[in-house]
């Protein structure tokens, strides 16, 4: 069995947990742990011999552009996890797009390749923002890992498989879901 090693490279000043508790416009204020913590990770990984895919927010590696190039040349792939770490079905179709476009872009300068991979902050497709699939399709991703198969009351998308699968799309494109690990416990699949 192949297993799939995935991180998400954001501060924890930005998880949506915080949300009402912790303005955007504030997080520069804030004393930042992601430098240390991804470095301690990839230390672990490293005694072990894993790669991972890393899927760095655009707004650390704008501050943090040496992080996403340390990741790369420690051999690990990095993928796209957005801009802002904003909730997709609290934002507009336009500003997704944008904010999709921008953190690629950015990481795609960074390290002088294509981003194959994006996942949304908080796995934040569900039944209320499938048409951002349609948006990652378009920005040329191959593959998304945003789609939960549990319920819960932040993301998820019961009942959608648990192994990956090709998504065809409304705009006649496709792309691969790598869906997030989860376990079956009695009638219920829980996350790992």
């Amino acid at each position: 069995m192949k297993h799939a090693l995935t991180i998400d490279v954001e501060d924890y000043f930005q998880v949506a947990a915080f949300k009402s508790n912790v303005n955007p416009q504030e997080w520069d204020t804030y004393r930042s742990r992601v430098e240390l913590n991804t470095h301690r990770f990839m230390e672990i990984i490293a005694e072990h011999d894993v790669r991972a895919t890393f899927f760095f927010l655009g707004w650390i590696a704008e501050r943090y552009p040496n992080l996403v190039r340390e990741v790369v040349a420690a051999g690990h792939e990095i993928g796209c996890h957005g801009y802002s770490h904003q909730l997709i079905y609290e934002q507009s179709s336009r500003l997704f797009r944008e904010e999709t476009h921008r953190a690629k872009a950015l990481l795609e300068d960074q390290i002088q390749k294509s981003i194959k991979g994006y996942r949304a902050a908080s796995y934040s497709i569900t039944d209320r923002s499938l048409w951002a699939l349609d948006a990652i399709a378009d920005a040329e991703f191959e593959f998304d890992s945003s789609i939960y198969p549990i319920r819960h009351d932040n993301y998820g998308l019961l009942g959608g498989p648990h192994e990956p699968y090709r998504i065809e799309l409304a705009n006649g494109r496709s792309i691969v879901e790598f869906p997030i690990t989860t376990a079956p416990v009695a009638n219920f699949s829980i996350p790992v």
